[in-house]
């Protein structure tokens, strides 16, 4: 791992610079991404909010709209690739998008940010160039571009969202890459962790609505498994709440999630690496979750 291996000395921008360097093209946003965005457009708005450039790379940023825009009706936000080496996020937001964003259209307004950061996603990273997490980063005042850049388009609609929900995974690859690279970028000892054997839900502690969270986790189980919770009755660290549901502060944290204060909000959390599961499945289960999600969300406000 490229950077500083000290323990109490941080990396720099030396070594940032140096940990970029050595970051590998291993798949391509232009010829695996954009062509099932541009596929849908005889149906959906595809709207480009944002440029991304870094060095020589440079990314231009889509969203999928519904084209029945209603400015009196509310809005669905559903976010994907906010960590670009979650798969199932980019594809599962495309995968909806393309299934069911025209019918959920005639009664609500929908928003797709499938593939927020594609740097990271080419690179099968969590991080953006800067050795920076974008889902860290969703706060006023940003310096991290992938997140500023999907405020600033979310900002004339964000208080009409009432549902957002970003689309991740957690792989076996946050224990053996991700949280030792973080560690030693900021200086600190890495403490091994254990990755769930499942899908699960992380809501914001401020505001969990755990019964949407419930109706999600539970149109999911017909598609792949729940994560139980590990022998300390936790999920990753943090204690469920409910089963396969923990809670963070979604403010505190930056988290992508919690951008637009809706009240119906959650971060799905699905287990690629599992021998019990496959992509399609991971796929398959991160559009149960947001067709039940919203399903949901439509029920409690027409009661």
């Amino acid at each position: 791992m490229a950077g500083s291996q000290t323990i109490g000395v941080p990396w720099g921008p030396t070594e940032v610079a140096r940990w970029r360097a050595e970051r590998v093209v291993k798949r391509s946003y232009s010829t695996e991404v954009l062509p099932l965005i541009d596929a849908l457009r005889a149906d959906i708005d595809v709207v480009s909010y944002g440029e991304l450039r870094y060095d020589t790379d440079r990314y231009e940023l889509f969203a999928l709209k519904s084209r029945r825009w209603d400015a009196s009706r509310p809005t669905v936000l559903i976010s994907g690739g906010v960590h670009g080496y979650e798969t199932s996020g980019v594809f599962g937001a495309l995968q909806f998008a393309r299934d069911h964003l025209v019918s959920y259209s005639a009664q609500i307004n929908v928003v797709v940010a499938p593939c927020v950061s594609p740097w990271a996603y080419e690179r099968i990273h969590r991080w953006n160039p800067d050795a920076l997490d974008p889902n860290r980063s969703f706060t006023d005042g940003t310096s991290v571009h992938e997140a500023a850049v999907l405020m600033r388009f979310v900002a004339p609609f964000a208080d009409s969202v009432l549902v957002h929900i970003d689309l991740h995974e957690t792989t076996d690859s946050d224990e053996t890459e991700f949280r030792p690279a973080l560690a030693a970028r900021d200086g600190i000892d890495y403490e091994p962790g254990e990755i769930p054997d499942g899908f699960y839900l992380c809501a914001d502690e401020r505001n969990p609505e755990l019964d949407f969270q419930e109706a999600m986790l539970g149109a999911v189980a017909g598609v792949t498994h729940v994560a139980p919770a590990d022998a300390n009755g936790e999920i990753i660290g943090s204690p469920e709440v409910r089963p396969g549901v923990i809670v963070y502060d979604y403010d505190k944290l930056g988290l992508c999630a919690g951008m637009t204060g809706a009240r119906f909000t959650t971060t799905t959390e699905v287990y690629p690496d599992s021998p019990n599961t496959t992509p399609a499945a991971c796929n398959d289960a991160q559009v149960a979750a947001v067709c039940a999600g919203i399903d949901f969300a439509i029920d409690a406000t027409d009661r």
